[in-house]
């Protein structure tokens, strides 16, 4: 019998994700123009606005301008700022916010009262869902996939623009039109090179005790992402997430049989940390796996790595790894015992 070539995805719609991929192109110039608009009305500082997920796949963004802009930019919990609100969040304010439903209920309370006092909020949301209808400026991302890597090119084209109109990132446009370009289709090869990867990785782990993860930098937010809400939230699998640099002041002592170490590697800065880890486990000879997304190609100009690591990231692990680990636990992803299944 022949073998093929051919990688399939489980669970996945590749003519799908593509389409939606067209789809989030064809807004770029909607995400730019509202750029513009909000450029010219002018703004202090920008707040990123999220809870679980959304907060965590902002840090990406908060890392990378604050490396960039001489733009105050903070990353902001919707339930900590309906509680306290920091000094510097102003009418002067601009807000980014994200709920895939729209009906993320920390995030309506702090809207709301965000544009009764005249702050600028932008929110990535469903047209459909109630935050569209307290926010004036929304941008709907047509995406029936899922997939966090749409949102995170969205999103760019508009904060990206936001920097290259302050005079801060002069290739936006270079990069902008290669990132539309070739994007989804070489994340989807990407998909398919880590499939047989992802499904040695989960075969390994899903029957841990627990699973340490570290990150830092740009990818920290993907730590958590992944750690957190794919595999604690939906899959019930123990975690704990923690910072490269902070592994070794105090989880260190946590490690022992069936508690293995999950490196989740950077391409930036922070890298010599994670490396640290990796050197860490070897020399104790422990139970650990690293997934570095520096193995795998896009055709945009390496000077862009930067902006497309996280989306690298979020693709594999928060894409593709979580399906392995359903398949092994049989655990369905989409299965909750009591998150959003009654008030609280």
């Amino acid at each position: 019998m022949a073998v093929s070539e051919k990688v399939e995805l489980i669970k996945f719609d590749e003519e799908q994700y593509l389409e939606n991929g067209k789809n989030v192109v064809l807004q770029r110039k909607e995400a730019e123009d509202l750029a513009s608009e909000i450029h010219k009305k002018g703004y202090s500082n920008i707040f990123l606005l999220g809870i679980g997920g959304t907060e965590f796949e902002f840090a990406h963004f908060e890392y990378i301008i604050s490396r960039m802009s001489d733009v105050e930019i903070y990353s902001i919990n919707a339930a900590d700022v309906n509680l306290v609100r920091p000094k510097k969040l102003t009418k002067d304010s601009l807000v980014i916010t994200a709920s895939a439903s729209g009906n993320t209920v920390e995030i309506l309370e702090s809207t709301k009262w965000m544009v009764e006092e005249g702050i600028t909020v932008v929110a990535f949301t469903s047209k459909s869902g109630n935050l569209a209808k307290i926010v004036k400026y929304v941008v709907d991302a047509p995406v029936t996939t899922g997939y966090c890597e749409h949102s995170y090119v969205l999103q760019a084209f508009f904060i990206y623009k936001l920097l290259h109109l302050r005079g801060e990132f002069d290739e936006y446009e270079k990069f902008a039109d290669q990132l539309g370009k070739y994007i989804f289709e070489d994340l989807l090869s990407i998909k398919k090179k880590f499939e047989p990867v992802g499904l040695k990785m989960a075969s390994e782990l899903y029957d841990a005790e627990y699973t340490i993860f570290t990150g830092s930098g740009a990818q920290w937010g993907e730590t958590l992402l992944f750690s957190m809400c794919m595999l604690e939230e939906m899959q019930w699998i123990r975690c704990r997430p923690v910072n490269a640099a902070q592994f070794f002041h105090g989880t260190l002592e946590l490690i022992q049989d069936k508690v293995p170490v999950f490196i989740i590697k950077g391409e930036d800065e922070f890298r010599k940390q994670d490396n640290r880890v990796e050197e860490f486990c070897k020399k104790i000879n422990c139970q650990y796996v690293v997934f570095d997304p520096a193995e795998y190609a896009v055709r945009l100009d390496n000077e862009f790595r930067k902006f497309i690591s996280p989306m690298i990231t979020t693709a594999t692990l928060t894409g593709r790894l979580s399906r392995h680990y359903e398949a092994y636990t049989k655990h369905n992803l989409q299965y909750r015992r009591y998150y959003r299944q009654f008030e609280y």
